[in-house]
């Protein structure tokens, strides 16, 4: 409650908190907007591989061009300003600096950065969900030994949704599921970068005119985004998936209560304390009135009756029973909300959200029949779509995680909806990520044996 006065009070002591930007996208462009006027907060660089991009987002987002006229780090903490730069490895490194966010999107970069940053002793806010759902739990470890923060982003589903959680079990209800929504019909797996527009209803013009990547758009449609945000989940709350992984199923928010809970009080879940993600379209096509396509939720169920009777008596939204509800929040505003994360890490040591072990993993999955030679072209791709899956049945599976598909080459026929395994591709084993994963898939087993 008191974050911002937090805020003041160092700044005022200590000056602002120093901070460096990997990646210079969409969501890292919606934090700029917010920190250029935030003078707690000192972004001290900003390195993406394409520096004329890195300089067009700070443009777009209301930096003037003497704020970003910094020569080097060296050059930005003496004067104030902020650094443009290609090397993300000079600004993990760089002593003064408080706070990495790891905003790249890429699950082998994330996983290098998020590591380095830790080794020198920066706290992380992991943006990269993609790392995160593969080897978080490996990456949270090495934070908390190394003394610094590992967090998920707040602003993003995963985070928010790990709040609502918290607030459910810190006030004392039973959490029976919690999730978001968004745009899903059951074809949306086999979509590709070339389909992709035909489903979002883009016009030519829209495209011609704006900043959008299909197979980033995809992802989001194909159900592999939603994948990857339940795993972050799952993982940061101890939520189990369903074995059979999301359903999707249509909901409007007044019907939350009724919908996600247990098939044997008819809802739909298989199990009690899970995620789930609520659709914002019915099977055939038309629109859920009243939806939660951009919102999180939380259901829970009230455990005595004097609480049912409170439910009743403050016209707290119910199922028939009276016992079940939900908490939503109908928007959330991504990027602009991170700066939350980062004074919640420096100031008061904590994560907003984050790995609490390795209960979710999201399994690479055909989306079309495989044949040896093809190589896959990771998430939101041609080849492959991502899905929800309990870790102890995608490690059963011996399935390849989503984050490793990349460049992964195809050995043996896999037949389209399949789970793809680790028999079935060959990967560079000498990829930092695929050590991190193995570390992580070593460590669950020797712990169930």
């Amino acid at each position: 409650m008191n974050l911002y006065t937090l805020m003041e009070r160092r700044a005022k002591q200590s000056g602002p908190i120093r901070v460096g930007v990997i990646g210079a996208g969409k969501f890292a462009s919606m934090f700029l907007t917010q920190a250029a006027s935030t003078p707690q907060i000192h972004v001290v660089g900003v390195a993406d591989l394409n520096v004329p991009k890195a300089r067009a987002a700070l443009k777009r987002t209301g930096w003037a061009d003497d704020r970003v006229s910094a020569a080097n780090l060296a050059d930005a903490l003496a004067s104030g300003a902020t650094c443009v730069l290609e090397s993300s490895e000079e600004l993990i490194t760089r002593p003064e600096i408080e706070v990495i966010l790891e905003i790249t999107g890429n699950p082998l970069a994330g996983t290098h950065h998020a590591l380095t940053a830790i080794d020198n002793a920066k706290h992380v806010v992991m943006v990269n969900v993609e790392a995160d759902c593969m080897v978080g739990p490996i990456l949270a470890e090495r934070a908390r030994a190394a003394g610094v923060v590992y967090a998920m982003a707040y602003g993003d589903q995963p985070a928010l949704i790990c709040e609502l959680v918290d607030w459910c079990r810190t006030v004392g209800f039973d959490v029976v599921a919690a999730g978001k929504g968004t745009k899903y019909l059951p074809e949306y797996n086999w979509s590709t970068p070339d389909t992709v527009w035909d489903h979002y209803g883009f016009t030519a013009e829209q495209l011609a005119g704006g900043d959008f990547n299909p197979q980033m758009f995809n992802s989001f449609l194909d159900g592999t985004k939603s994948a990857i945000e339940m795993a972050a989940v799952a993982n940061g709350t101890g939520l189990l998936p369903q074995d059979e992984g999301l359903q999707f199923p249509p909901a409007a928010v007044d019907d939350l209560p009724h919908i996600l809970r247990e098939q044997n009080v008819g809802g739909v879940l298989s199990r009690r304390g899970t995620v789930e993600i609520c659709s914002s379209m019915y099977r055939d096509g038309t629109e859920v009135p009243n939806n939660l396509r951009w919102g999180v939720y939380v259901t829970f169920e009230a455990r005595t009756d004097y609480a049912v009777q409170c439910f009743a008596e403050y016209g707290v939204h119910t199922d028939e029973t009276g016992r079940y509800a939900s908490l939503y929040r109908p928007y959330h505003m991504i990027g602009l909300e991170l700066n939350v994360s980062i004074a919640n890490a420096v100031l008061r040591g904590e994560a907003t959200g984050s790995p609490i072990g390795f209960h979710a993993d999201v399994v690479t999955t055909a989306k079309k029949d495989l044949v040896p030679g093809d190589v896959l072209d990771g998430e939101g791709g041609y080849t492959a779509f991502g899905k929800l899956a309990p870790a102890a049945r995608s490690l059963a599976l011996g399935a390849l995680p989503l984050g490793l598909s990349l460049y992964a080459k195809v050995v043996r026929p896999v037949a389209k909806g399949s789970t793809v395994t680790w028999d079935d591709v060959q990967v560079d084993e000498s990829m930092l990520a695929y050590r991190v994963r193995k570390e992580l898939e070593a460590s669950v087993s020797n712990t169930t044996h």
